[in-house]
Order: structure tokens, then C-alpha cells, then sequence
């Protein structure tokens, strides 16, 4: 990401992103054999990072932008710093598992999918998923946030964003994909249960409408604003928010014969 689509929403994304179910990090481990180091690209303020320190050794996380770090959530196993995808300054051989949380579709992907080459271990994982717009139980909620994201801020939105659209099907990762019934019988999904502010802290997060605030010196909330409030009840009220979550698991290849402990593995058939 050589522009820093985030820079002027920082303060949002830090406060109003949603955090990621357990169950999400705990498929990620059964694929481990060993959870000793993970390395957490495009960390933003750390919402997978400190997620994933109460399950490995410790965790490197990594972001390009300086101003997402600023918000960083701190925690005693988790070591933050700036760095760009394709160059996480690890050494090689020395991460269990690379995790990448809604971001894969800012990196200049060739050069990122050989700095995991190089810094995973044989068997390493690489694990990455993204969520795309939400949904609440009303319909009249849903509508006026279809209208933002797509006519209000539509236009400020990056390129890349077709690639959350998409669920990033038309992205292939390296190694070994790992079929996991268990997705696929119960498919994850994100879920928050929050008032009017939060929500507004949400959109404000968004880089289509820090673009907006950049070009047009206003505020796009205050274009949905008085509509949001009419459906929503009291603001205090709280909805349930829910965002379906793709995830994606591959496994870097043994150079030979598998002959380390298989525990957790048997997803790979």
C-alpha cells in the first residue's frame, strides 16, 4: 500500500472496528504445530494481533501506516512496528503463521507472497480473510447503508475495494489450500451488538469516507444522518450488526516427507 488510505481515520478504525470471533483465531491454531511466533501483516491497531497473543508465544505486527500504529492496542506478547508487507524485516524460517486481516487487497501481492516464502517454516501457515458490508435485522437500517456505501461514498472508494466485493475469489494464495468442513458446515461471520454512535464510528473508519472529508471538506455521515436516526430508535438503542467473514488457510510445503507431529493437521485432506 504505497498510499495510506487510513491516515485520516485512524482514530475511528482504532475505536470502532469490530473485534473478530475466537472461533476465528482457534481455527487458525488447530492448523499449527507449533505457536510460537505469528506475524500479523497490516496490523492496523491490532484487532487480530492481541487476539492472537493469548494463543502464540509472541506476535510481530506490522503496518505500513504510522498513523494506524498510533491507535495500536498494546499487550506484553505483541511487538508492533511499521513496515510494508513485501519487506516485514523477520528472518527467514523464523514465523508459524502469517495472518492478515482485511488487508490482503492493499498489498502488491507477488512481492508479499514471497516475503511469506521466506520468512515461514515448512508447514508455516498463512492465513487471511475479509469481511464485506454489513447487515442488521431491518431492512430500512440496511437500505440507507447501502445508499452510503454505494452512492454517498461510492466514488472515494480505492480499486482494491472490488477485491473485499469479491470475497477475494479471484485472488490466489500460495501453498497448499486447507479445505476445513467445518466452514463450510458453519460458515464464520463477525457480529457486534451496537448503538447509533458506534455504527457512525464505523462508517467514519471507512477510507472511502476519509477520502470524501478530503475532497469535499464534510462530513458524509451528515448526508445519512437525520435518515439513520428516523429508523433507529433511541440512539442508545443497540442493533445487531453482522458481517459474513471469508477465511483462507494455506500451508507452506515440507521439503520432504512430513515427519513432524501431525496434530492438528488433518484438515489437509
Amino acid at each position: 500500500m504505497t498510499t495510506d488510505h487510513f491516515e485520516s481515520v485512524a482514530q475511528y478504525y482504532g475505536a470502532f472496528r469490530p473485534k473478530y470471533p475466537s472461533q476465528l483465531f482457534e481455527i487458525i491454531a488447530q492448523q499449527c504445530v507449533e505457536h510460537k511466533h505469528v506475524w500479523d501483516c497490516a496490523t492496523g491497531s491490532g484487532q487480530a494481533a492481541v487476539a492472537l497473543a493469548s494463543i502464540f508465544e509472541t506476535v510481530t505486527a506490522t503496518d505500513a501506516s504510522e498513523a494506524q500504529l498510533q491507535n495500536r492496542e498494546p499487550h506484553d506478547r505483541v511487538s508492533y512496528r511499521v513496515a510494508p508487507a513485501q519487506a516485514s524485516g523477520l528472518a527467514a524460517g523464523s514465523v508459524d503463521v502469517i495472518t492478515v486481516a482485511q488487508a490482503l487487497h492493499w498489498f502488491p501481492l507477488n512481492a508479499f507472497f514471497a516475503e511469506c516464502e521466506r520468512v515461514l517454516k515448512p508447514g508455516g501457515i498463512l492465513a487471511a480473510w475479509t469481511y464485506g458490508l454489513f447487515g442488521t435485522t431491518s431492512d430500512a437500517i440496511n437500505s440507507i447503508v447501502q445508499t452510503y456505501y454505494h452512492k454517498v461514498v461510492g466514488p472515494y472508494w480505492p480499486p482494491e475495494r472490488a477485491l473485499v466485493d469479491d470475497c477475494y475469489r479471484s485472488i490466489t494464495l500460495p501453498f497448499d489450500p486447507l479445505i476445513l468442513p467445518e466452514l463450510i458446515q458453519s460458515p464464520l461471520s463477525i457480529e457486534q451488538d451496537w448503538n447509533l454512535t458506534e455504527l457512525k464510528g464505523y462508517l467514519r473508519s471507512w477510507s472511502a469516507s476519509g477520502s470524501f472529508v478530503k475532497a469535499l471538506g464534510q462530513d458524509p455521515i451528515d448526508l445519512i444522518s437525520n435518515d439513520l436516526a428516523a429508523v433507529w430508535g433511541k440512539p442508545t438503542q443497540r442493533h445487531k450488526i453482522t458481517w459474513p467473514l471469508t477465511l483462507y488457510i494455506t500451508r507452506k510445503p515440507y521439503p520432504g516427507p512430513l515427519d513432524t507431529p501431525t496434530h492438528g493437521l488433518e484438515s489437509d485432506k
